[in-house]
């Protein structure tokens, strides 16, 4: 007819199709995306082999920080870190379990990866703050009542514990594992001035704690109730009568002393 007109695609809907990652009629073409994924599985396979596989990345030197009785030799020792073994698959957890299972004196230890070759680990022994006779040695008891090691000598700074209260009134409310954490906790909180000068810590029944300091000097504390009060009580004596030989902080709003 005179009046029609064909009707054709422009060349520029014709150049759309086809183009980019669809294909005619909006289908995903399959090269680009097949690419895209092979080249992610060559990248993460790269990584894996970088980190387990290769030897870029292992362990060649194990160090010990932090020890003051213990030696690093021991703590070494007792890590048994795996050398030679890939860093990232080292468990750093089980190395710090197995340490503080060894060696009772390791209060806690933070294991670290040094890259590209090491293993740190830093130590932090625990610290007496009581001793309990045994034999000729001494056990140590650490400020949380933790008994964590025997020793030969006694260190210096710590009081001996003098326990006697078997025969007591009060053995039956207060046992001996009882007044020992009572005990613990006046040693703990003893001024670190005070605490130096004390040779033994004498406890007979919860309400009758004798302190013994270096000279020959006898602190009656009395209960281990309202120790902080009472430290500070001995420690301004301690400044005011410097030689006398007995102390009473039992009550430590009326502390008494005396001796020459």
């Amino acid at each position: 007819m005179a009046g029609a007109k064909s009707s054709k695609p422009s060349k520029s809907s014709k150049s759309s199709r086809g183009s980019g990652p669809l294909g005619p009629g909006g289908v995903l073409r399959r090269g680009p995306v097949l690419a895209a994924l092979s080249a992610a599985v060559l990248l993460a396979g790269s990584g894996s082999w970088v980190f387990y596989g290769s030897d870029w990345l292992r362990v060649e030197k194990v160090t010990a920080t932090g020890t003051e009785v213990l030696t690093p030799e021991q703590v070494l020792g007792a890590a048994q870190v795996p050398v030679g073994a890939p860093l990232a698959s080292v468990d750093t957890e089980e190395i710090g379990m197995r340490l503080r299972g060894r060696l009772p004196r390791i209060e806690s230890v933070d294991v670290v990866r040094a890259w590209p070759h090491g293993i740190g680990l830093k130590v932090t022994e625990r610290r007496p703050v009581l001793l309990i006779g045994k034999g000729k040695d001494f056990v140590e008891v650490d400020a949380s009542g933790v008994r964590f090691d025997t020793v030969g000598q006694a260190p210096a700074g710590v009081p001996v514990l003098e326990l006697s209260a078997a025969q007591s009134p009060s053995g039956r409310r207060f046992d001996e594992e009882r007044l020992l954490h009572e005990s613990v906790g006046i040693a703990r909180d003893l001024p670190e001035a005070v605490a130096g000068q004390t040779v033994r810590l004498k406890v007979s029944s919860y309400d009758s704690v004798v302190l013994e300091l270096t000279g020959g000097r006898r602190v009656v504390w009395g209960s281990p109730e309202q120790g902080a009060a009472k430290g500070r009580a001995l420690t301004a004596l301690l400044k005011a009568a410097p030689k006398a030989d007995h102390f009473d902080v039992s009550a430590p709003t009326a502390p008494a002393v005396s001796g020459s």
